[in-house]
């Protein structure tokens, strides 16, 4: 189980190593990619605050990035953080997710990246229900359900 302390540790020092990547160039990403998804996935954008397709979306399930299609999270972990986008408490694996520290928007934050082909899915906080203590808080566009 991931604690906050490993995030840090990891956005600091070293992320696990991706279990494969996937690499293309913006323009490659930009023809693959609704304008909605490239917007949060390769510009670092953020959707609405609660007006998004797995804010309130409960069902059984894993979540993976929808650039793609690595498995990130599963929905066993999903829980109502009230935050307005879809939170869960751990990653899949944990070299699904890589960590950087992100000082953008006068807050300092813990980016939360797909560690396959670097698409930028939402934030890491340590303000999560115990165990763990963290909240993944990440957009819906960055993320495609996949039914069990």
């Amino acid at each position: 189980m991931l604690r906050w302390k490993d995030i840090l540790y990891y956005a600091k020092y070293s992320n696990p190593e991706p279990p494969r990547r996937v690499e293309k160039t913006e323009a490659e990403w930009q023809a693959q990619l609704p304008s909605a998804q490239y917007a949060v996935l390769r510009q670092q954008g953020t959707e609405p605050p609660y007006r998004n397709a797995y804010c309130r979306s409960y069902e059984p399930g894993v979540y993976a990035c929808a650039g793609c299609g690595s498995v990130l999270f599963d929905a066993s972990t999903k829980y109502h953080a009230m935050s307005g986008w879809p939170s869960f408490t751990q990653p899949s694996a944990k070299n699904a997710i890589r960590y950087a520290f992100d000082d953008s928007h006068h807050m300092q934050r813990i980016e939360a990246v797909c560690n396959v082909c670097g698409g930028h899915l939402g934030h890491v906080f340590p303000d999560g229900p115990e165990p763990s203590g963290l909240r993944y808080c990440m957009n819906s566009v960055s993320l495609m359900r996949l039914a069990e």
